[in-house]
């Protein structure tokens, strides 16, 4: 018998109460559901729908756990269903600020980068996959090599297994306006002229034999591309999103379709090029160094502080981007 996740979707809602919900969203394997009063909630009722796992509470979060795929669906069916929650699911106006500031930190990270989350593991496998066709071993075995690999298959291989990460601050910057409140194709634009071919290639500007030089604004701003920048898209989606609301508070409705769109890419364009980038680009060096001195550490004592980072991470009730499920 075919699982009816509308009925699910349904029966979760009378449990909880619509009028209960702040926001709603989900990760891999949970419903998360901000709600007013938790009280109002009886766990052995949700429990009893058809496959709810589990509840649990924490950090402001009622979260169901119904499983991989199942949660999808079960979201999706109650976002259709009810015109009510579309709203709901970026709205943050009325989020209870409940535990500390890192784990209300952690969770803010894990919702932008769960949804983006599949891709990654995606081309992850498709790189795992190319490194075993392209293999010397394996080509020998089947008596080729890689010299006579068509150059239309390396192209297709290449593309499964670079764009993900050539766009990344495209899909950085639509989840952080989704989850900010903005509206995510302006996000989506913005990080995509992050990283626009016309711009010089940020991997290119790093590597000292390509002969290939950063903009120069100016006479001092270097501008180049950010691919595989995931602190600048960040900052730009997320001031962008902030943005984007407070323009629509003020902007008259008969110029807000046009408008405010307009200025919000040309805004977080230019700073996120002229000045938020240059400036992040050097606090992500940073960060490399002091990752890379830490491993260096003796007796452990590094990694023993980049655990203790990752534990803080893993210990979150809503889960980080780290350990998101």
């Amino acid at each position: 018998m075919a699982t009816d996740y509308k009925k699910i979707g349904e029966d979760i809602l009378a449990v909880v109460g619509e009028g209960n919900i702040l926001s709603i969203t989900h990760c891999a394997t949970r419903l998360r559901l901000e709600v007013k009063d938790r009280m109002l909630i009886e766990d052995q009722e949700i429990e009893k729908i058809d496959q709810v796992k589990g509840v649990f509470f924490n950090a402001g979060q009622y979260q169901i756990i119904l499983g991989t795929g199942i949660v999808n669906k079960v979201y999706e069916s109650i976002i259709q269903n009810n015109p009510v929650f579309q709203d709901k699911v970026t709205n943050l106006e009325e989020i209870k600020k409940e535990g500390n500031p890192i784990k209300r930190g952690i969770r803010t990270l894990a919702d932008i980068f769960i949804p983006i989350i599949p891709g990654i593991v995606a081309t992850g496998l498709f790189l795992g996959l190319k490194g075993v066709v392209l293999n010397d071993t394996v080509l020998g075995f089947f008596g080729t090599s890689a010299d006579h690999i068509p150059a239309y298959m390396l192209t297709l291989m290449s593309v499964l297994t670079d764009t993900v990460f050539a766009f990344l601050p495209a899909l950085i910057c639509w989840s952080a306006f989704k989850k900010f409140g903005g509206t995510p194709i302006i996000g989506f634009v913005i990080g995509l002229m992050l990283v626009s071919p016309m711009l010089p290639n940020a991997y290119s500007v790093a590597d000292i034999n390509s002969g290939v030089n950063p903009i120069i604004a100016f006479g001092f701003i270097p501008i180049v591309g950010y691919q595989g920048s995931v602190l600048t898209a960040l900052v730009i989606g997320i001031l962008g999103a902030k943005l984007e609301r407070i323009l629509r508070k003020r902007m008259p409705d008969s110029l807000d379709l046009m408008f405010t769109p307009f200025v919000v890419i040309f805004v977080m364009m230019l700073t996120g090029l002229l000045i938020l980038g240059p400036l992040l680009h050097f606090v992500e060096n940073g960060l490399v160094y002091v990752v890379e001195g830490l491993i260096h550490v003796p007796f452990g004592i590094g990694g023993l502080i980049i655990g203790f980072f990752i534990s803080v991470s893993r210990n979150d009730g809503n889960a980080s981007f780290i350990y998101y499920d």
